[in-house]
C-alpha cells in the first residue's frame, strides 16, 4: 500500500512539473491563459458569490481549489493527438482554457442584467483586464447605486372570478407597495398566480397571460406598477372569454390499456364502477378497486386541481407492481359549464422475480463468501403488495484464534418481509391514509451463526410504518420489534475467556447470554436537498436525523405486576429468559457547503446516548456504539478506537471491548471533482465511545466531563469516490493524528507518522454523511 502511494505522488509530481513547463504550448501567439476571474460589489445586498453563476468563461477547475492539476496532466500530453498516451492524458485532463474578450463582454453585460433585475436599473458594471506574461486576470466591478422602490401597485384583471379569487388571496402576494423592484420576485409572482388558479379549475391557464407594466417617476427612484391578465384567446366569433373554470366530470383508469376511449360512453363491458371512478380492463384486474380508490387523488365533480393530479402521480409511483402511469384529460364544453374526463393508464409490471447474489468477505483478514437467493412477489393480493423471502448462507475461514485448529464460521438464514402501499391500522379514515403517503411493513428474520467458539441464533420479528410528511421529511414508526438471542453452545475456552474477562469487563459476559428484546422506537429524517448519501448534492443543503427508541418498559410493568421481586434476585424473566430494558437516542447533523461547482464543504456531528436500566446491567451487544470504521473516525478499523483510552487486549475477540454507551462523531470534509466520474476528499475525523458505568478496574474508559475532551481521537485522510449519479462507491485511508490510548509520544502520531501502525483503509458504498 505504502508503495502504491509513492507511485501516486511521484506521478503526480511529475504530471505538475512537466505540465507547468508545456502549458504555453497549448496558448496560441498573443492570445492568454485565463488565470482567475474575480467580482466585487460595492453593495452588501448584491453578493458577489451570487454572481459567478452568470461568468460565461470559467478558469481551468482546481483541486480542493488549489492546485489545476487537470489542466497540468493535459499538459503533459504531446501535440500529436493520434498516440494513446497523449489521448489518455487529455481525456484525464482539463485543456487550457484560452481568454475569450468577446466572451467576457457577454458575462459583463449578463452580470449587469442580473444586477438591474434586482431593482438597481442604473447600475454599472466595468470589466478590467490584468495580464502577467502569457496569463490574464479579469476583475468585474459591480457599481449598484441606488434601487427603484415600488411607489404604487395596481391591478387590470378583466376576468372577473379570477379577480375575485385574487383579491381574496392578496395576502399571499409577493408585491408590496415600498418593496424594492425586482424581476425575480415578479417572476416568481407569475408563477404563484399560475399554480393557485391551476389548483381552482383554470385547466388551460398559464403564465404567459400574466404581464407586468413598469413606469418610472421622472427624477426620482420610484416606480408604478401595474399587473394585467389577458382574457383568453380570441374564439372564432372575434369574441374575448374568459377563462373558463374547469370540474371533473369522469375519473376513468386504464388497466394495461393504452387506447383511450373518446367519451365515457364508449367504455366496455369490462368495466367497474367503484367510489364514483370507472376502472377499465381488458383481460385482468391486476389491482382490487378499493386499491386504485384510495390512491386516487382527483375527485368526479371537484374543480380540476393540478395539486391532485401530482399527489395522484406520487400515489401510484409507490406500487411496485406498476411500470409507469399516465395522466390525460379530454375537456367538454356543455353551454357555458367546462367539464375534463379523466383517463389514468396503468401498466402493469412483472409480479415475479428471483435474484441470485454472490458476495466476497474480509473480516480482520480472514476470507470467505456468501451466497443468497432472494424471491419477491410484488402484487401478492392485488393490492401492490410486496413479499419478500431471502435465504443466505455464508463461509468464512477463521484464524488466529487461541484454542482452536481447523474451525470455520458459518452463517445460515433466512428472512421474510410482507410490505403493503398503505397505512395498514384499524379504525383510521380513508381521508388520512390518503393525506400521507405510508407504507406498512410486518417481517421475521432467523438466523444461525456457527462460530469456533459458540453458537448463537438471532429469530426476529417486526411491525413498522415509514411515511412522508413533506417533500424532503420522512418517518419511520417500529411499533413492535422483538428480538431473542439464543446461544445453545459455548465452548469452555470461550467460557474462561469469560470468565478470565470478568475481572476487566464484568458486563461483557451479558452480551452472550440467552436475551429478548421487545423494542418500539421513532426515526425522523430531513435532507433540505431531497437526496440521500448515494447521491451527490448540488447546491448547499444540510440533514437531520433522530432516533429515540424503548425496550422492555412494557414488560418490566407486568413483570412488577405478577412478582414484586426477580425470582433469581439480579432480573425479571420471561418464558425464564431475561429481557433488555433501554433508552435510546442518536442525534446526527450534517451541513453541505457549496464553493463552487466542483468543490464543496461538508461538517458532521452525530452524537448518542443509550441508558441501561430496570431489568438490565448492559446494553445488548448489538446496540451498544462503537467508533472508528467507514463512517466514523477513520484513522481506525471498525471497532477498534475506544471507549476512552482503553488500549485493548490480546485476542480477535477483544472487539466486544470497543464498545460504549455513549458515542460522539465530528467530522469536517472537502469533497472536490477530479474528472470523469470520479471525485476526491479530505477529511478530518474526531470522535470516541465512552461508558456510562466503570466496566474495567480503574475508570478506563467511563465517560466523565473533565476528562472526557482529552480522550478524543483524531484522525486526517484522503479518500477517491466513483460518482454512478444513482450510487457512490468510496475508498478512504485514514491516519491517526491523537490516539488517547497511546502514550508518551505516541499519543500524537501525527508527529511521529507510521504507515504501519496508524494507517486504516476503507471500502464503502455511499458518503459517510
Amino acid at each position: 500500500m505504502m508503495k502504491l502511494v509513492r507511485i501516486y505522488i511521484y506521478i503526480i509530481t511529475v504530471a505538475l512539473l512537466l505540465g507547468g513547463c508545456s502549458v504555453s504550448k497549448f496558448i496560441p501567439e498573443g492570445q492568454y491563459l485565463l488565470d482567475e476571474v474575480h467580482i466585487s460589489s460595492d453593495n452588501k445586498e448584491i453578493k458577489s458569490s451570487e454572481m459567478y453563476s452568470y461568468v460565461r468563461q470559467k478558469p481551468n477547475s482546481k483541486w480542493f481549489s488549489l492546485v489545476k492539476l487537470p489542466m497540468y496532466i493535459y499538459c503533459a500530453s504531446g501535440k500529436d493527438s493520434t498516440k494513446w498516451i497523449n489521448k489518455i492524458l487529455r481525456k484525464m485532463g482539463d485543456a487550457p482554457r484560452i481568454y475569450d474578450a468577446d466572451v467576457a463582454e457577454e458575462t459583463r453585460l449578463q452580470i449587469l442584467g442580473a444586477v438591474q433585475n434586482k431593482g438597481y436599473l442604473g447600475a454599472q458594471v466595468s470589466l478590467e483586464e490584468r495580464t502577467k506574461k502569457n496569463k490574464l486576470d479579469t476583475y468585474y466591478k459591480i457599481s449598484s447605486g441606488r434601487p427603484y422602490v415600488v411607489s404604487s401597485m395596481k391591478y387590470n384583471i378583466e376576468d372577473y372570478v379570477i379577480r375575485g379569487l385574487l383579491m381574496k388571496d392578496s395576502v399571499s402576494s409577493n408585491l408590496k407597495e415600498g418593496m424594492v423592484f425586482n424581476v425575480n420576485v415578479l417572476e416568481d409572482e407569475r408563477n404563484r398566480i399560475t399554480q393557485y388558479l391551476l389548483n381552482r379549475g383554470f385547466y388551460r391557464f398559464n403564465k404567459d397571460y400574466i404581464t407586468f407594466h413598469a413606469d418610472t417617476v421622472g427624477g426620482t427612484y420610484q416606480i408604478d406598477l401595474t399587473m394585467n391578465i389577458a382574457l383568453s384567446d380570441r374564439t372564432e366569433g372575434n369574441l374575448v372569454p374568459l377563462h373558463r373554470q374547469y370540474k371533473i366530470r369522469s375519473v376513468n383508469y386504464l388497466m394495461d390499456m393504452d387506447n383511450v376511449p373518446a367519451v365515457t360512453s364508449a367504455l366496455s363491458s369490462d368495466t367497474v364502477r367503484y367510489d364514483g371512478i370507472n376502472i377499465l380492463y381488458d383481460k385482468e384486474l391486476f389491482l382490487r378497486p378499493g386499491v386504485i380508490s384510495s390512491h386516487n387523488r382527483i375527485v368526479p365533480g371537484k374543480l380540476y386541481s393540478n395539486r391532485d393530479v401530482m399527489a395522484t402521480y406520487s400515489s401510484l409511483s409507490r406500487l411496485g407492481i406498476l411500470k409507469y402511469s399516465n395522466i390525460r384529460f379530454a375537456e367538454h364544453v356543455e353551454n357555458d359549464s367546462a367539464y375534463l374526463d379523466a383517463f389514468v393508464s396503468l401498466s402493469r409490471n412483472k409480479n415475479k422475480m428471483l435474484s441470485f447474489q454472490i458476495e466476497g468477505t474480509n473480516s480482520a483478514g480472514d476470507l470467505g463468501a456468501a451466497a443468497s437467493v432472494t424471491y419477491t412477489h410484488r402484487n401478492l393480493f392485488k393490492g401492490s403488495e410486496t413479499f419478500n423471502i431471502k435465504v443466505r448462507g455464508a463461509y468464512e475461514a477463521v484464524t488466529g484464534l487461541e484454542g482452536y485448529a481447523n474451525n470455520n464460521y458459518t452463517e445460515y438464514g433466512v428472512e421474510s418481509s410482507l410490505e403493503f402501499p398503505e397505512f395498514m391500522f384499524p379504525f383510521l379514515k380513508s381521508d388520512f391514509k390518503k393525506s400521507v403517503n405510508a407504507n406498512s411493513q410486518v417481517s421475521a428474520k432467523y438466523n444461525w451463526q456457527i462460530r469456533p467458539e459458540f453458537e448463537r441464533t438471532l429469530a426476529s420479528a417486526a411491525w413498522s410504518y415509514r411515511w412522508n410528511s413533506r417533500k424532503r421529511a420522512s418517518h419511520r414508526l417500529d411499533v413492535l420489534d422483538i428480538n431473542y438471542i439464543y446461544m445453545p453452545y459455548r465452548s469452555n475456552t470461550f467460557i474462561e475467556y469469560l470468565n478470565y474477562m470478568d475481572e476487566i469487563n464484568p458486563l461483557l459476559r451479558y452480551s452472550y447470554e440467552d436475551l429478548f428484546i421487545v423494542r418500539l422506537g421513532y426515526t425522523y429524517t430531513y435532507n433540505s436537498a431531497g437526496v440521500s448519501t448515494q447521491q451527490t448534492a448540488k447546491k448547499s443543503s444540510y440533514s437531520i436525523r433522530f432516533n429515540i427508541e424503548e425496550s422492555g418498559n412494557l414488560i418490566y410493568g407486568f413483570s412488577k405486576l405478577i412478582h414484586k421481586r426477580p425470582s433469581d434476585g439480579e432480573s425479571f424473566r420471561m418464558g425464564n429468559i431475561s429481557f433488555a430494558q433501554y433508552v435510546k437516542a442518536d442525534l446526527d447533523y450534517a451541513k453541505n457547503i457549496m464553493i463552487d461547482e466542483r468543490n464543496s464543504l461538508v461538517f458532521h456531528i452525530g452524537t448518542g446516548i443509550a441508558v441501561p436500566y430496570g431489568n438490565s446491567k448492559s446494553l445488548p451487544f448489538e446496540k451498544l456504539y462503537f467508533s472508528g470504521g467507514a463512517n466514523s473516525v477513520r484513522g481506525w478499523s471498525v471497532r477498534s478506537l475506544g471507549p476512552g483510552r482503553y488500549g485493548g487486549a490480546a485476542g480477535s475477540l477483544d472487539y466486544v471491548n470497543h464498545t460504549g454507551d455513549i458515542k460522539l462523531d465530528l467530522n469536517v470534509e472537502y469533497r472536490t471533482h477530479l474528472f470523469w466520474k470520479l471525485n476526491g476528499a479530505a477529511f478530518i475525523d474526531a470522535g470516541n465511545v465512552w461508558t456510562l458505568k466503570r466496566r474495567y478496574s480503574d475508570s478506563t474508559g467511563q465517560f466523565a466531563f473533565n476528562r472526557f475532551y482529552k480522550e478524543i481521537a483524531v484522525s486526517y485522510g484522503l479518500g477517491v469516490r466513483f460518482d454512478l449519479d444513482f450510487l457512490i462507491i468510496r475508498f478512504d485511508g485514514g491516519m491517526k493524528a491523537i490516539n488517547p490510548m497511546g502514550k508518551g509520544k505516541y499519543r500524537f502520531p501525527v508527529i511521529i507518522p507510521d504507515f504501519s501502525r496508524d494507517f486504516a483503509f476503507h471500502f464503502a458504498v455511499g458518503y459517510p454523511f
